[in-house]
């Protein structure tokens, strides 16, 4: 459960949370099975998390004949629709 060099640099920055007596018991018997402190133990954890997340938030996942459909979309783009056309003529209309 390290988080890479993150036990190396210098902490300087606190995070604060209240959780209930029974979750606080929880935690505190992670951390020793783990045989890290419970701040260790937090930090570890909701760093795993927050990585993991970002990771799949950022990642889009198509199948392939989706994406060989965009491909062909991006090569061979359709005619813009009559309101595209429109509303980009009003554009130029303001903007002149």
């Amino acid at each position: 459960m390290s988080h890479g060099s993150s036990s190396n640099r210098l902490k300087s920055e606190r995070v604060q949370l209240r959780i209930d007596q029974q979750s606080k018991r929880l935690l505190e018997q992670a951390a020793g099975l783990a045989n890290m402190s419970v701040s260790s133990f937090v930090a570890a954890c909701a760093l795993e998390a927050a990585t993991r997340l970002i990771q799949e938030r950022q990642r889009l996942v198509v199948s392939s004949e989706e994406w060989d459909h965009f491909l062909k979309v991006l090569a061979e783009p359709p005619e813009p629709a009559d309101a595209l056309r429109r509303a980009l003529a009003a554009h130029d209309r303001l903007q002149a």
